[in-house]
């Protein structure tokens, strides 16, 4: 079984790159859906109604978000309770997954989590500072998320020091597609 991590800035297109290499055949571990699953468990609201000092359950995300735009340091220990549980559904679904040949991991943070030799490979996807916060601001986030969570980040130079492949994603989905395919024609012969 090959693992290959997949990650990048924010919306750097992750998500695109990773369904192109699985192409349907190979399963995909999405950290954004994963932590998305998180907040709808109990367990996880009533963690983080004690830890925040929310009065209710309901809207918990936005609630969330609000706090983090004032307070900083509350990423971080938001992060320190999201990260743990992630990790096991990281390890639940590689176990699940075991007789793959190919296993595909979109984990924005993985540089920064420190995860690189869990994985055979990773590959970092590129994108302009301008290109991302338009994407983001399209899906109907703000500008000041946006620019919390990409100062959390590590610099683009940084995460190409950890990585094996980079994917400039700055142009056409055809362009796109035609780098992927060089790394997949790459990875093919490194492994099989």
């Amino acid at each position: 079984m090959i693992k290959i991590g997949i990650t990048g800035s924010l919306a750097s297109g992750k998500s695109t790159v990773a369904k192109i290499i699985s192409s349907r055949k190979y399963p995909i571990f999405d950290a954004d859906k994963a932590v998305s699953k998180i907040y709808q468990t109990n367990s996880f609201k009533t963690t983080v109604l004690k830890k925040f000092k929310l009065k209710n359950k309901k809207n918990v995300k936005s609630k969330i978000r609000k706090i983090i735009s004032i307070n900083k340091k509350s990423l971080k220990d938001l992060e320190k309770i999201i990260h743990p549980i992630i990790r096991r559904e990281i390890r639940r679904f590689s176990k699940k997954n075991n007789k793959k040949k190919f296993l595909i991991f979109e984990i924005p943070l993985l540089i920064e989590s420190k995860l690189m030799k869990n994985y055979n490979k990773i590959i970092f996807v590129n994108s302009r500072k301008d290109l991302r916060l338009k994407r983001y601001l399209k899906r109907g986030n703000n500008r000041k998320i946006f620019n919390l969570l990409n100062k959390r980040q590590l610099s683009p130079v940084k995460k190409i020091k950890f990585s094996d492949y980079v994917i400039n994603n700055n142009g056409s989905l055809k362009l796109l597609k035609k780098n992927i395919k060089n790394i997949m024609v790459n990875l093919w012969v490194k492994f099989f």
